[in-house]
């Protein structure tokens, strides 16, 4: 009960400033900005540097590959990853062997989508529009410097940090970096694999194994936004893609439309483990849904199994099925765990779910993804300058590891970000 209060409110004024600055008139650009028939870009000053700039803004993601030529590499490390798909003891032969096996496969559904995925473009766009905001709403920490780490694709983590120590952050000129997760949930599969690679390369590349010190002299100062399930811009605008999905139904049979959101499954032995991810992704539906009212019924449902051993469910395509089987006709899947399009929503909700299991049936649709959403950015950027001035290197929930956690890397990534706290 006590969620309920705060979101409606909270989404209420957002939709009312983001309605207010997104439909007002545009203004005429200035004549001295025209020659001819050609409009000129006004000139662009430098940003100037804040008293505690420049920031680092590094967003953290799977990724994707971009060409088709990437996808058996991309998988090799995919099923390399025991955070993501634990495999057990022999995963490190198993994992080649069915990324080998799936590559042919794998090509083809990104063939089907265009060639690659689109994932880094999207997160390259994202980062570089939400460090604009940045630059005005937090000049002192200005100017915000965008970079992606990808997990499984290029730009890699270690690629990512050795270009910021090109830029001049670190070895011995210090600078601060946030680790921006663009996972809005937390799951030890997910944010807390990709602050694994992140700790590793740190180590490695500026830490004890490349220096013989824990923390030397004038190295990055690292801190972490790790979830935002429930941000008032994230719920607003999911809540507006839904909206205008809705619309394309006739009136009449609006009200009866069925909300599915879709997010990636969990392994059952991650879940019994006590990740916080189901939790969160159910946080996340329940404050879209009041952001609409509570007008629809709904379902959270999950897709992306791999292999043999138990995932959790109820899968996506599954519930579809079983609902037009019951003459449910008028479905909408919502993406409700991913920042943009790529293979999850492309692929297996358009063409898999929607083509082939739907059948191509005109009642069931898919929510637009996040993208170039400017409410979603606005609120990246929000996020980011509430984590700026609240001066914390990481949420106490991130310190806290899963009951069942045995991973002594887990413990000293966690160990690392929380000592982060006496250098900011």
């Amino acid at each position: 009960m006590a969620l309920r209060a705060p979101f409606p409110q909270a989404c209420w004024r957002l939709t009312a400033r983001y309605t207010a600055r997104y439909t007002a008139p545009v203004s005429p650009l200035p004549s001295q900005w025209r020659r001819g028939n050609a409009t000129v870009a006004p000139p662009k000053p430098d940003t100037v540097q804040g008293a505690n700039g420049p920031t680092a803004v590094v967003f953290m993601n799977m990724g994707g590959p971009s060409t088709t030529d990437e996808v058996g590499d991309f998988l090799s490390r995919l099923f390399a990853d025991a955070d993501l798909i634990p495999l057990g003891r022999l995963q490190s032969y198993i994992g080649p062997y069915i990324a080998r096996r799936r590559t042919p496969k794998i090509q083809k559904q990104y063939a089907d989508i265009g060639g690659g995925s689109p994932i880094r473009k999207w997160s390259e766009h994202q980062a570089a529009e939400m460090c604009k905001i940045l630059d005005k709403t937090s000049p002192e920490t200005a100017p915000h410097k965008p970079y992606v780490a990808f997990r499984y694709a290029n730009p890699l983590t270690e690629d990512m940090y050795k270009k910021l120590l090109e830029d001049g952050f670190g070895q011995g000129k210090g600078g601060r970096a946030i680790a921006f997760t663009q996972y809005p949930q937390y799951s030890c599969s997910t944010t807390g694999s990709s602050l694994n690679e992140l700790w590793k390369w740190r180590q490695r590349l500026e830490g004890k194994r490349a220096t013989g010190e824990v923390e030397p002299e004038g190295s990055i100062k690292w801190s972490v936004i790790d979830r935002w399930p429930v941000h008032a811009g994230l719920v607003e605008a999911f809540a507006t893609n839904i909206e205008k999905t809705l619309e394309t139904y006739p009136p009449a049979k609006r009200d009866k439309v069925v909300l599915l959101f879709s997010a990636h499954s969990l392994p059952m032995s991650v879940v019994n483990r006590g990740d916080p991810y189901p939790a969160e992704v159910a946080a996340t539906v329940y404050a879209v849904n009041q952001r609409l009212g509570m007008k629809y019924q709904y379902r959270l449902v999950w897709q992306s199994q791999v292999g043999p051993q138990p995932w959790l469910g109820a899968q996506t395509s599954d519930t579809v099925k079983n609902l037009l089987k019951k003459g449910q006709e008028d479905m909408i899947l919502i993406p409700i765990a991913f920042t943009s399009d790529h293979i999850e929503t492309l692929y297996e909700l358009d063409e898999e779910v929607i083509g082939e299991d739907a059948k191509g049936h005109s009642g069931v649709k898919r929510a637009e993804s996040l993208n170039g959403n400017p409410i979603f950015i606005e609120a990246l950027a929000d996020i980011a300058k509430t984590h700026l001035e609240s001066g914390q290197a990481c949420s106490r929930q991130m310190t806290l590891r899963c009951p069942g956690c045995v991973s002594e890397r887990c413990l000293e990534q966690k160990k690392f970000f929380a000592s982060q706290q006496q250098h900011l």
